[in-house]
């Protein structure tokens, strides 16, 4: 198999991820990012290649290979965090939640209790609806403070927004690399195509 090589500027809606991307599928039609405010470890998105807002825009080719990718990066998670069972979930327009015009599949691993100091496993809709989930925000958040720090060159504090910070760009490729690897530890002969 080929090494893994990444399109230079992959896109998820206005931002460049490419740093973030751990998986791309060899149809090159969707890929998987690490999520920059997690709401479990190793909530990761899929997307597809192409940006568009809505499900329903999208080839039967790119959501073919949109959750066969899901459930190829699903496997691997499972192993790495013992996951018992999975949120799998797309906020398919504003009105749904979403926050970033692109569409994404989130893939939350679960474990029995894990959410219990939250009011219980349901809550993580709530988080996904609210301010811990707006994706959209929390990159604009990170841009923001990249551009001060490229202006003050001094460490920004980050701000009690949420009990969830966005991590920094540096946790996130360590993570990507190391899901990298594991998906290939994980590649059987039924994922060519994902």
């Amino acid at each position: 198999m080929p090494p893994f090589q990444l399109p230079p500027n992959l896109k998820f809606g206005p931002f460049s991820v490419t740093p973030q991307v751990f998986h791309l599928s060899r149809s090159r039609l969707s890929f998987g990012l690490v999520n920059l405010k997690p709401l479990l470890p190793g909530h990761v998105l899929i997307c597809p290649v192409r940006c568009v807002p809505r499900l329903s825009q999208l080839s039967s080719a790119e959501t073919a290979d949109l959750f066969q990718t899901v459930q190829r990066v699903s496997r691997t998670l499972e192993r790495l965090y013992s996951a018992s069972a999975f949120n799998v979930a797309v906020q398919d327009g504003v009105d749904a939640g979403q926050s970033v015009p692109h569409v994404h599949v989130h893939i939350i691993p679960r474990r029995r209790g894990d959410y219990d100091h939250k009011g219980g496993g349901d809550q993580i809709y709530n988080a996904m609806d609210g301010e811990e989930g707006d994706v959209g925000k929390a990159f604009l958040e990170m841009q923001r403070r990249r551009d001060e720090l490229a202006q003050q060159r001094t460490e920004i504090a980050n701000g009690p927004d949420s009990d969830r910070q966005p991590r920094s760009i540096e946790e996130m490729m360590k993570e990507a690399e190391w899901l990298r690897e594991e998906m290939e530890k994980d590649r059987v002969d039924g994922d060519e195509d994902s």
